[in-house]
């Protein structure tokens, strides 16, 4: 154990307004939490939860202006996601050779350009050119997650790995809201819904109508912009542990793993494998839900616009953020897979009412479903990075799990696909099978739990 080195060390050429003195440990933990430093990392969840809650509202703008089905609309989803599976490996090899901390700054560098793109977009009026600039923003998300994520759980003592995880998670609804309440009064207008007050126009007053909700999109993403550039600058001037465990060997070929070889690892370890497909259904349920509960909500009550039925995913964040705070309250006092397995089985009862019951109450079951997310993202993550017992592969491993992100991409789709055939309540059957493969993990988590206690019985014995 020695006093932390990386490419922020005091050792390295560079100025630091904010420094830090930790001892980092052979496994790339350190030994106590930096709070300056968790908390400024922590601060990086809101950003992306504001960027995929913004998501919600372009989807619902976007299937009016384009007259979009709901299949076609959900592709903004999958242009989001898209980015994030296509670079995660590489944010991840950027990790391994130079630092976290580097990796997050390009992070915060790409979405920032892909914020900008927006602008352009909306002067060429296509929904093409969106969703190339949502493509590339979350390319820029894709750095930030693999990075954050993995550095969150690395950043204090192993045991309280995954609780750090989940309290740095339970700043993303607050990001969330934040998003939401941007779209809802920035995009979103008043007055009867943007469907209605386009049925009634044609040809060019139609598309001058069009382009001028368009320019709506544009206003949340100036103000991130600014607090991106901010966060740039706060981040090249605080020095963070390089999170990297220490080489035992000097041995090249023993001390960094070839991408190759770390794949074949990977392949072969069931658990990483069921942790990774859980986590590409929960992500996509997740998403799925959230893209349309704003469309549940105007189906059920064909009365509200899109700025008020928003104001149900203003809930649904909120309920997000108190389920994180009950899950983190809970796993003081029992194991995360318990916590999982409880909010699991609540869960797939609350979307049995929104298939079954189609009035406005399904709308508030919907809310407590987010809630009941709560335990879930950061659970699974740390379960399925634990997997990996050789720390040479731990920076390609987070960043495959940030891949099964892309469910996020594909989900949405099956429930736009069933909504089309059906209708919205039905819909939420594709959610119901998400949230019982999460319940299976976690059962199963549990009795690995038990396993392990009766074999530590029989060895003490």
């Amino acid at each position: 154990m020695s006093l932390m080195e990386s490419t922020d060390s005091p050792k390295k050429k560079g100025f630091h307004l904010f420094k830090l003195q930790v001892k980092e440990l052979d496994d790339g933990y350190v030994d106590k939490t930096p709070m300056l430093q968790y908390i400024l990392l922590s601060l990086l969840f809101p950003m992306w939860g504001a960027a995929a809650s913004l998501n919600d509202i372009l989807i619902t703008q976007f299937k009016t202006i384009f007259t979009l089905s709901n299949v076609a609309s959900a592709f903004v989803q999958t242009a989001f996601y898209l980015g994030y599976f296509l670079i995660a490996i590489p944010a991840s090899l950027i990790i391994k050779k130079t630092s976290y901390k580097l990796a997050i700054m390009i992070g915060l560098s790409l979405y920032t350009i892909g914020c900008s793109l927006f602008f352009p977009a909306s002067q060429m009026a296509t929904y093409g050119f969106f969703l190339i600039a949502l493509f590339s923003l979350a390319c820029g998300l894709s750095f930030l997650e693999t990075s954050a994520n993995t550095y969150s759980s690395l950043m204090g003592p192993k045991k309280y790995s995954t609780l750090r995880l989940n309290i740095s998670q339970t700043f993303y609804p607050l990001g969330a809201i934040g998003g939401i309440l941007l779209g809802k009064y920035l995009i979103f207008g008043s007055g009867a819904s943007l469907e209605k007050q386009m049925s009634g126009l044609s040809g060019q007053a139609r598309i001058e109508f069009g382009e001028k909700a368009l320019q709506q999109t544009l206003l949340p993403y100036k103000y991130i912009i600014f607090v991106l550039l901010a966060a740039l600058v706060i981040f090249g001037l605080t020095q963070f542990p390089s999170g990297k465990p220490k080489k035992k060997d000097t041995t090249k070929e023993l001390a960094n793993a070839k991408i190759t070889e770390t794949l074949a690892y990977l392949a072969h370890n069931k658990k990483f494998l069921q942790g990774i497909f859980t986590e590409f259904m929960y992500v996509g349920m997740q998403t799925a839900v959230w893209s349309f509960t704003i469309r549940l909500a105007m189906e059920l009550n064909g009365s509200i616009n899109e700025r008020n039925a928003s104001t149900f995913m203003v809930y649904s964040y909120a309920a997000f953020f108190i389920g994180k705070v009950i899950a983190n309250f809970m796993m003081k006092r029992m194991p995360a897979s318990r916590v999982l397995q409880i909010f699991s089985l609540f869960g797939l009862i609350s979307l049995m009412y929104i298939i079954f019951v189609h009035n406005m109450t399904a709308v508030y079951f919907a809310i407590i479903v987010s809630g009941l997310f709560g335990p879930c993202w950061a659970t699974i993550y740390s379960q399925t990075l634990d997997t990996v017992t050789d720390k040479r592969h731990t920076e390609t491993a987070g960043a495959i799990i940030v891949m099964s992100i892309i469910g996020g991409a594909f989900i949405p789709i099956a429930q736009g696909f069933v909504a089309d055939i059906s209708n919205m309540s039905i819909s939420f059957v594709v959610n119901l099978i998400c949230f019982a493969v999460v319940g299976i993990y976690a059962t199963g988590k549990m009795r690995e739990l038990k396993n392990d206690a009766s074999l530590k019985d029989k060895s003490t014995k």
